[in-house]
Order: C-alpha cells, then sequence, then structure tokens
C-alpha cells in the first residue's frame, strides 16, 4: 500500500508518517511539500492508495490539487487536512470529492481511527463539524427516527443511514446488518433520493443538519 503526504511543514509531515506507520506498517509512505511536487508523485506512482492534503500549500490551492487529483485518479482515496474546520472549507473539501477531512488539532487516536475509517472504504466527517452544521434550533430537540419516516424511509433503511453516518463501508454494513452488499446498495440509494442528495457525504451532512442525534460509536 502506497500513501502520500503533501504538507509544506515537515513537522507534520513526520507526525503523519508516523501515523500511518503505527496505523500500516507495510505502507510505503511518500512525502511532498508543495502541489507540483504532489502531482509529480503521483504521475510516477498513480497505484497510491490515500493521499493526506493540506488545503495550504505555497505554490497553488490545495483545492485545485483535489480537483486535479479527482480528474486524474479517482480511484485514490483523497482525505483533506486543514487548520481550518469552517463550514465553507469543509463543504467544498467534499463537493470537490474528498473522503475525509481532519483539522489539525485533531488527536493523535482519532486522527488514526479517522485514517483507519477511509482505508476501509469510508468516510470521515468529525463529529464536531456535524454538531456546527445543526443550528440552534436543533441543540436541545434532536430528531427522532420517526421523522426519517416521514420521509418514506424503513426502519431498515434507517438503521442503514445510522451507519453511513459513522462513515462505514458497504461491505461493513452488510456485514453488520446481516444483508447482501446489493441490498445496502440499494437502501443507500433510496436514502440518497429520500434525502433529496447525490452523495453519501452530503447525506451526513444534511441529516446533521438537520439535527438527528449522531449515533453512538460502537457496533
Amino acid at each position: 500500500m502506497k500513501v502520500l503526504v503533501v504538507d509544506d511543514h515537515t513537522l507534520i509531515r513526520a507526525a503523519l508518517h508516523a501515523v500511518l506507520k503505527q496505523l500500516k506498517r507495510e505502507a510505503v509512505i511518500f512525502e511532498a511539500s508543495s502541489g507540483r511536487e504532489a502531482m509529480h508523485i503521483v504521475e510516477e506512482h498513480p497505484d497510491i492508495s490515500l493521499i493526506l492534503l493540506d488545503i495550504n500549500l505555497p505554490d497553488r490551492d490545495g483545492f485545485s490539487v483535489l480537483c486535479e487529483l479527482r480528474d486524474r485518479y479517482a480511484r485514490t482515496a483523497v482525505v483533506i487536512l486543514s487548520s481550518s474546520d469552517d463550514q465553507d472549507t469543509v463543504r467544498r473539501a467534499f463537493k470537490f470529492g474528498a473522503l475525509g477531512f481532519i483539522p489539525k488539532t485533531t488527536e493523535r487516536e482519532v486522527m488514526l481511527k479517522a485514517i483507519e475509517l477511509v482505508f476501509s472504504g469510508g468516510v470521515y466527517i468529525p463529529l464536531e463539524i456535524l454538531e456546527k452544521t445543526a443550528g440552534p434550533r436543533h441543540a436541545n430537540k434532536p430528531m427522532a427516527p420517526d421523522s426519517l419516516k416521514g420521509l418514506g424511509l424503513t426502519d431498515r433503511q434507517i438503521e442503514v443511514l445510522a451507519l453511513l453516518m459513522k462513515g462505514k463501508s458497504n461491505k461493513v454494513i452488510a456485514r453488520m446488518l446481516n444483508m447482501a452488499v446489493p441490498t445496502v446498495k440499494n437502501h443507500i440509494t433510496v436514502v440518497l433520493k429520500a434525502l433529496g442528495v447525490a452523495t453519501r457525504t452530503e447525506a451526513i451532512i444534511k441529516v446533521g443538519k438537520m439535527g438527528w442525534e449522531w449515533p453512538k460509536s460502537g457496533s
């Protein structure tokens, strides 16, 4: 497995290198300090599985690098690293195809779990970011599952959505709910249509805005 860390700060690259080695000892890790250097490495190693990409690079905007990566290397997972977690930055990251958003203030153990989630095919959105999207009118009155039924979702589809909100991949959802992967895909298609969104990430963010309680961690 090959991973690319893109950040212009040597200490941050070193810290991420250590985190990745702790998670995947066998991983081959490349480092880049600029957008140009990053694209050059990806051109030489198109089989890179994961890219951790800082959005503040010295030579170009990180979002433009993300867009180029999505256009040219659609199968490569990209996780955004940022010193900012404002809603506009988060929305842009997922709009342009990121599979995760990790604030640089994230604690090491949380970062490990976030990267592991993306490695397994999931999507990582920090809980605190979802909580920010739920406005004050939802602060003391989270939406109940019955409200989701009002959108036409069944109990099973709500269970799938709950696991989707945790960033679980289709295979993991299928295993946890004891159903076939194609069935999970069908449920997700219905959920996306009911919510009026096109992607899993948009569904996660929209449900967070609607005020549904974040599913507790665990099985």
